[in-house]
């Protein structure tokens, strides 16, 4: 028997096994995985200060510049837990009558890995304009220069997809990255002084720091929240409502 024939039927032998383990692989998936699994964790505890039930008024503001975040739904889904709050808090449409001020920034909503979750959650609140560059590209990148969007979009190799079985069977995981920062107001005679410092690129040459001293009747509280959602052959359309909610109920209760 030649060595090409031997290696023919070397390839078609090795050929069958990847395509039994590739079956079994999938079958596993898909019993394991048959149910929608959301996660909410927060990089800090939020504990605000107790005060009496005139003043449990709050403020909320969502901002978000993904395009998959429905934010309506989101308020919506956030004013419901509110409304729910066994605590008495409840929201008002006038800031200067909150006693809190409660914003939420979501940074993104898409297809990662469980590791890439991990890694926003431990680089913790970054906000809208605290840093240059605002707050994805380099937030997102792990202390090993794996970037956090890369591994979005490579996660077939990262495990926030996992494709066996002729792509039959996927293995899905969507994540959902929100900054929140929660504003007390102080009592009368208390000023709470506020540095900020600001580096912005303003062309291709360059960039512009700023620091930012100023005094408010409010001190703050900042934290990040990271929901994750898990499912063979997830689509966002069916993560969507529950992450919208757990992520809502994390941040009612901080309250």
């Amino acid at each position: 028997m030649s060595n090409s024939v031997r290696f023919l039927r070397l390839i078609a032998a090795l050929s069958i096994v990847v395509a039994v383990l590739s079956g079994c692989a999938a079958a596993s998936i898909s019993i394991a995985k048959r149910d929608l699994a959301v996660q909410t964790k927060t990089s800090t505890a939020i504990f605000v200060e107790p005060v009496s039930p005139a003043e449990r008024t709050l403020y909320v503001e969502v901002r978000s510049g993904v395009s998959e975040f429905d934010r309506q739904a989101f308020s919506s889904y956030l004013k419901g837990q509110f409304a729910k709050n066994e605590n008495g808090y409840r929201v008002v449409d006038d800031p200067e009558r909150a006693h809190y001020i409660m914003q939420a920034h979501v940074l993104s909503l898409e297809m990662a890995s469980e590791g890439a979750a991990a890694a926003a959650l431990k680089q913790g609140y970054v906000g809208a304009g605290d840093r240059a560059g605002g707050a994805l590209a380099g937030a997102l990148t792990s202390s090993k220069g794996s970037a956090y969007r890369g591994a979005a979009m490579g996660s077939l190799l990262a495990s926030g997809t996992s494709l066996v079985a002729n792509a039959l069977v996927q293995d899905v995981t969507f994540i959902l990255v929100c900054d929140v920062s929660v504003r007390e107001r102080v009592a009368k005679g208390v000023l709470v002084r506020r540095d900020t410092s600001i580096d912005t690129r303003v062309s291709d040459s360059g960039s512009s720091q700023q620091r930012v001293s100023e005094a408010s009747d409010r001190k703050e509280y900042r934290t990040r929240i990271v929901t994750t959602a898990n499912k063979a052959n997830l689509k966002l359309e069916e993560a969507q409502p529950l992450m919208y909610e757990k992520t809502a109920y994390a941040m009612s209760g901080f309250f």
